[in-house]
């Protein structure tokens, strides 16, 4: 049996992942978090055989909590479950530590069998991601300047090139709206550009925004 680890700060969202790992005989839900600090307080106080998280969260999240657990539990078996379907965040993802991971929109069978897979202690990314995270994330001669991000500023700008709003971001992310007022200008800085319409043109250039 498969004891798994739920974590994802929308209940609707850990309701629907439950129903879909009951089609599996060979899972069962131990637990579920909504934020990062209940993630690293309920590791520590009970048997968990894998970690199936969302990217972002209240507390530490994505790659911060990815680095975290792998001094706390390097061996504990981490499958990514995320909205975010861009090569670069997969990327991210998979070097601060994830075993594996797959988007919200994946088939039911996809995950299933990607849980199965990682909590055996092999990894998982779905193929067509996987080509995308090799040609999209530095083979090429000259890395594009969105890659000297932070992992953080790298997550504002996901959501600014789609158009939102500081206040919309800062929300979505838990974070202060000054916060994200901050690193939404060294990330102009980084990218040299002057405004909101050049970001959103350099990431339809650049194929980021689907």
């Amino acid at each position: 049996m498969i004891r798994i680890l739920i974590a994802d700060d929308h209940a609707v969202v850990r309701q629907g992942i439950r129903q879909v790992l009951a089609l599996g005989a060979d899972f069962e839900v131990v637990a579920e978090a909504k934020d990062g600090w209940e993630v690293i307080e309920m590791l520590r106080d009970g048997p968990v055989d894998l970690l199936l998280t969302d990217m972002s969260m209240p507390g530490p999240s994505g790659v911060e909590l990815l680095k975290r657990l792998k001094e706390e539990r390097p061996g504990l078996p981490v499958l990514v479950l995320s909205m975010h379907g861009e090569a670069q965040v997969a990327a991210r993802a998979i070097k601060a530590g994830a075993n594996g991971y797959v988007t919200k929109d994946c088939e039911p069978a996809a995950l299933l069998n990607a849980v199965r897979r990682v909590a055996r202690g092999g990894h998982f990314v779905s193929p067509e991601l996987a080509q995308r995270m090799v040609f999209e994330t530095g083979l090429g001669s000259e890395a594009p300047p969105h890659e000297s991000l932070s992992d953080r500023e790298y997550e504002i700008f996901l959501h600014l090139i789609k158009g939102q709003r500081l206040n919309e971001i800062a929300e979505e992310l838990h974070l202060s709206p000054k916060t994200v007022s901050t690193h939404k200008m060294r990330i102009m800085q980084k990218l040299d550009l002057k405004s909101a319409a050049e970001l959103v043109r350099y990431g339809i250039e650049r194929g980021l925004i689907s």
